[in-house]
């Protein structure tokens, strides 16, 4: 029992290793798209759903309106649509108030009674789609804010270079507690894992508050079985049903970030993880087995180290430590990439931390959808 024990530990160890090196390690090589020449540009059409976002609205909409993606004249080369997804708050008087302000800034309300063809935030999104003028759409959130007024610059760089969908990061601003360096950590693993599977061909997520695509392909994503499944996970699907290696970039930036705020109660943060872990049902075979394997190994290796620890504990030091300096190595380059560098001296403790993170949600990916995306 105990060969069969250590010969599971040795196993898990080294598909870790394999991880980190042949997926991970993709991080290396990361492409650094450049903005094309003025003459290439194509105008954007910017969607945010709004529900409840008043105070978000007043805050950021302003940084979203100060973009340098401009023509020759110096005249911006987008317009903002906002949608108010039956807001309670003042977000409305805050839309009307803003309009005043900017030509290129308009909104859609949602009222509670209307007929909803898609459920949850989808219905929002698709009304922003009614309403683009444009075949270059950028999607973010009420409540992010842009790193830099050439976000828009970087982020739409590759659909005026012939790409359809572009990931970027959507980075939490650090703040003193542990909450939130688990939530920029788990951040930057899960960015980490998207983008570097999607660089080896298999693409199957990305973040809506910091997304861009043609209005072609999130058209295409709409008229599939599977978008109506979820209030949400729009960014997740739309990358799942119509990403290829071929069509689909990825952008870190530090310019091309998006920045929130993270949640400040761990109430408040479960109730998030659960709304975005119900997606995960809906990715393509191949993709679930990859990260499910990642899962398993890693789950594997943590309990069975301590057991190890007692029997064999130089061998089993031996296999922790190759695959722990590989893994943390490359999550150091991605935190270097990232803006992320004080993340580094929690890696040990987040690293076990995940394990029991996935222990938590796992049943979330199986269990019935949430009907509300807030």
């Amino acid at each position: 029992m105990l060969s069969i024990l250590f010969w599971l530990f040795a196993s898990a160890s080294l598909a870790q290793l394999l991880y980190a090196i042949g997926i991970f390690g993709r991080i290396f090589s990361f492409p650094t798209p450049k903005p094309g020449p003025m003459a290439g540009k194509k105008p954007v059409s910017v969607i945010i759903c709004a529900k409840d976002e008043a105070a978000n609205l007043k805050a950021h909409l302003p940084q979203i309106m100060a973009q340098r993606y401009t023509n020759d004249a110096g005249k911006p080369l987008f317009e903002v649509i906002v949608v108010n997804d039956c807001s309670t708050d003042d977000t409305e008087l805050v839309l009307q108030e803003l309009e005043q302000l900017y030509d290129n800034l308009w909104h859609v309300t949602i009222s509670p009674g209307e007929e909803r063809l898609f459920p949850g935030k989808k219905f929002a999104l698709s009304e922003g789609l009614k309403h683009a003028g444009h075949d270059l759409l950028m999607l973010t959130d009420a409540d992010c804010a842009p790193s830099s007024e050439n976000w828009m610059e970087q982020m739409v760089a590759p659909l005026n270079q012939g790409k359809q969908m572009v990931a970027g990061y959507g980075k939490y601003i650090a703040e003193s507690s542990l909450l939130n360096a688990f939530t920029r950590w788990e951040t930057l693993h899960t960015f980490l894992q998207y983008s570097t599977y999607a660089l080896e061909g298999k693409p199957y997520m990305a973040v809506g508050r910091n997304l861009a695509c043609t209005k072609e392909v999130l058209l295409k994503a709409q008229a599939t079985e599977v978008w109506n499944k979820l209030p949400s996970g729009d960014d997740d699907l739309l990358i799942s049903t119509m990403a290829t290696k071929e069509n689909m970039a990825i952008v870190c930036n530090e310019d091309a970030f998006t920045l929130t705020r993270s949640k400040s109660t761990w109430g408040d943060w479960l109730r998030q993880k659960q709304r975005h872990m119900s997606t995960g049902k809906y990715y393509k075979e191949d993709v679930k087995t990859w990260l499910g394997l990642y899962a398993i190994t890693h789950m594997l290796m943590w309990i069975l180290l301590f057991v190890m620890l007692y029997y064999k504990p130089q061998q089993a030091l031996y296999y922790w430590g190759i695959r722990s300096m590989a893994m943390w190595f490359v999550w150091a380059v991605a935190a270097f990439k990232l803006k992320e560098k004080s993340l580094i001296p929690w890696f040990p403790f987040f690293d076990i931390g995940w394990m029991m993170y996935n222990f938590a949600f796992s049943p979330y990916i199986v269990l019935k959808n949430k009907t509300q995306w807030k």
